[in-house]
């Protein structure tokens, strides 16, 4: 069964949700070691961990590790429509609408510009609201103010400036009432799990006598000094940098070891980090049943924007699939085979679809120029940094430099 434009407005009109699940492997074969993200312990002086969580799958408990995030796809999946859009798409381009706010000619090189699709709160950013459109404050200015007062009742100004946020979610937290402005789930949700990895179960907690996972996977580290400086050479860290004595080294010079500004020899050691996994397993699924909460003033406007939803949705799936699994350093996936696309009816059956990369952008195009046809007036929006905006960046550049960017406790 092909997934067409008639397929998909039936299965928008009465299914629950398409899904798909597939499995990786690193690209050093199975039992290969990868690197999932790590994230601070619990308390202050807890080295870094991975997520490990307990999962029931084929009725068994078996122990996971989280190596994309929702969040983590999210953006991944945002860069991959980007990678394709009017803009960047050369070719094989296809119609995506964002806003964009343009740092070139700022002095902030080598920034040039963040989109809808890069901001972490989307079209609704900081960046975003603190840049103009015209001479007007974004939020101010009459796209804005619809962008603001956009609902799930009338999602229509967010679907023709930034229709991803439909896809990905989106909240005016900054809106009125303090954080009761427009608000919109994401309709896709994507993460990657690595499936019945070995750990060592120890005590996390002497107090309390708590057993809790860690990997039983180890990563090495150590250096070498080519250029031979040894520990014991006294250096000063200050505002001017380093130096041998405290005057050099500036304002608030501290004595430091060598290896602190990145001279001399570092020990080896050994960390527990790194997973082992019998394979990792990439769910995505698109909630049919959500988008059909969205509405865009008529029933065929309303079938129209839903339809562009949900293309979209599963164009993004198929141009990360082609863009590949690269997720970070010593952490690259690749599929291990084909994995069908599922259509979920509402009873919990399934129904296998054929979906392929070519096939997901014809039926994007299409319902794109359906959605033109029922009166949507897609446009992509350029704006301009406000000069506070310039100074706070340009700002925190220098105390960047200086060493003074990190605040106590901002995890810097």
């Amino acid at each position: 069964m092909r997934l067409d434009a008639k397929l998909l407005g039936e299965a928008i009109g009465q299914a629950a949700a398409f899904r798909r699940l597939s499995r990786l492997q690193p690209i050093g074969g199975k039992g290969d070691k990868i690197f999932p993200p790590t994230y601070p312990g619990e308390r202050n002086n807890d080295s870094a961990r991975h997520i490990f969580e307990r999962r029931r799958i084929d009725g068994k408990e078996i122990w996971c590790v989280l190596v994309d995030s929702v969040q983590s796809q999210a953006n991944r999946l945002e860069e991959a429509l980007m990678s394709v859009s009017d803009e960047a798409g050369g070719d094989e381009k296809v119609p995506i609408p964002y806003v964009t706010v343009d740092f070139r000619g700022a002095g902030l090189e080598p920034l040039e510009r963040i989109t809808s699709l890069d901001a972490p709160h989307r079209v609704y950013d900081a960046i975003l609201r603190d840049s103009l459109l015209g001479d007007v404050p974004f939020m101010q200015s009459d796209e804005g103010r619809r962008l603001a007062a956009a609902k799930p009742t009338d999602a229509s100004s967010l679907l023709e400036v930034s229709p991803t946020a439909l896809v990905f979610g989106a909240w005016h937290s900054q809106g009125q009432g303090g954080g009761i402005g427009a608000k919109f789930p994401r309709t896709i949700v994507s993460e990657i799990v690595a499936v019945d990895t070995p750990v060592d179960e120890i005590v996390i907690d002497q107090r309390t006598g708590e057993i809790g996972p860690r990997t039983a996977g180890r990563r090495t580290g150590s250096r070498i000094d080519p250029i031979g400086v040894l520990r014991k050479v006294e250096v000063f860290k200050g505002a001017s940098g380093w130096g041998t004595d405290k005057e050099s080294a500036g304002k608030g010079a501290k004595k430091v070891r060598p290896s602190e500004i990145n001279h001399s020899n570092i020990a080896p050691s050994v960390e527990p980090l790194g997973v082992t996994c019998e394979y990792a397993e990439h769910r995505a699924t698109i909630t049919l049943a959500g988008i059909r909460r969205l509405r865009f003033g008529s029933g065929r406007r309303d079938a129209a924007g839903r339809m562009l939803v949900a293309s979209l949705g599963l164009l993004a799936i198929a141009e990360q699939d082609a863009c590949g699994y690269a997720l970070r350093s010593r952490c690259d996936l690749v599929c291990d085979g084909a994995a069908a696309l599922e259509l979920v009816s509402w009873d919990g059956s399934t129904k296998e679809v054929e979906f392929d990369r070519a096939g997901a952008r014809k039926l994007y195009r299409e319902a794109y120029r359906c959605a033109e046809d029922a009166g949507f007036a897609f446009r992509s929006l350029t704006l301009k940094p406000q000069d506070k905006l310039v100074e706070i960046i340009r700002k925190s550049r220098e105390l960047a430099l200086e060493g003074e960017g990190g605040d106590e406790g901002d995890g810097q």
